[in-house]
């Protein structure tokens, strides 16, 4: 007797069918919705540490107001246009843009040779490479305590070398353009090392096949270095010169504590080395408490800066450093 088999599919039950359908939807929002979970603490702590206080310091700069008041008058734009008549401000942005020059293209001229130093094969490679960070890790009070004694005006170490060679002593402190350099130095010494090592670690993924190649051709270390290494560390030398830049128009450390004594928020006895993040505070706080003023500053300050970025990446497109669909 012939067996007639069922060709039906079976019948899957509706608890699995439920359990499979809510699988798919779990893996659907995961796949679709996760990242998002992820990258959600950086931008909860951004806003709240980064975004708030700037909005925050916005709306106080458009007031009078006085931290040791009770009363906070709206004042629109008044602050900004006292602001943009302000010498002292104007100064301190001089201040602030010759220090920077100065002090951050040797910065990374310095950081590219030690850089390309570091990359050869060297006796210790790891030891040297760790202590040209060694500034870096330093107290910032306790290089400006070394640094403010040896460009002191009668027993520094520079004067007493300048005299040897036949230069007059330089008051560092109250000639404008020395202190710039003074201050440049001192910044120059703590972060060069850092910024090498950025370098280094780049120098490192450029495939040494290529060395090899020019090298077969003629090329000497020279020339492999400005037509290989230099080409293709651009990206990370835009990188580097844009986290100069900022950090360079936010400077107020080194010249804070370079100039010791009463006052010293001032930058000098006129005002010779006093940055915009010095003026800021000198507004804001101690010894006038217009924390209104001093927000104008800051978002003055913030838009110098924007200004400068912005000048970078034109130059940086110029050169073809920086392709279109990048930005």
């Amino acid at each position: 007797m012939a067996v007639q088999l069922d060709a039906r599919p079976p019948v899957v039950p509706a608890a699995r069918h439920a359990r499979q359908s809510r699988g798919h939807r779990l893996s659907r929002f995961d796949t679709r919705y996760s990242p998002y979970l992820y990258i959600a603490p950086f931008f909860l702590l951004f806003g709240v540490f980064g975004i708030y206080p700037l909005v925050y310091t916005g709306w106080v700069s458009l007031h009078d107001w006085d931290l040791l008041g009770a009363e906070h008058t709206f004042i629109g734009f008044d602050n900004y246009a006292q602001l943009m008549g302000d010498p002292d401000f104007w100064h301190s942005v001089v201040n602030t843009l010759g220090i920077f020059v100065i002090s951050t293209v040797p910065q990374l001229l310095l950081a590219l040779w030690l850089a390309n130093l570091l990359n050869r094969q060297l006796r210790a490679r790891t030891t040297w490479r760790m202590a040209v960070l060694i500034p870096n890790v330093t107290s910032t009070a306790a290089v400006a305590i070394v640094f403010a004694v040896l460009f002191g005006r009668e027993f520094g170490m520079i004067n007493w070398l300048l005299d040897q060679v036949g230069v007059d002593a330089i008051d560092w402190k109250a000639n404008r353009l020395a202190s710039w350099v003074a201050i440049s130095t001192m910044v120059d010494w703590r972060w060069t090392g850092y910024n090498a090592l950025i370098f280094l670690a780049a120098m490192q993924a450029i495939p040494r096949d290529l060395y090899e190649s020019a090298s077969i051709d003629g090329a000497g270390r020279s020339r492999q270095f400005w037509s290989i290494t230099v080409p293709l560390l651009k990206p990370t030398i835009i990188f580097a010169v844009i986290i100069s830049t900022i950090g360079g128009l936010q400077l107020f450390t080194e010249p804070r504590l370079f100039n010791s004594g009463t006052n010293a928020i001032r930058g000098g006895p006129l005002r010779e080395s006093q940055t915009v993040t010095m003026y800021m505070f000198e507004n804001a706080f101690a010894p006038h408490y217009n924390f209104g003023y001093g927000s104008a500053v800051a978002w003055l300050l913030f838009a110098l800066i924007a200004v400068v970025a912005a000048i970078n990446v034109l130059i940086l497109r110029r050169l073809g450093g920086v392709r279109k669909e990048d930005d």
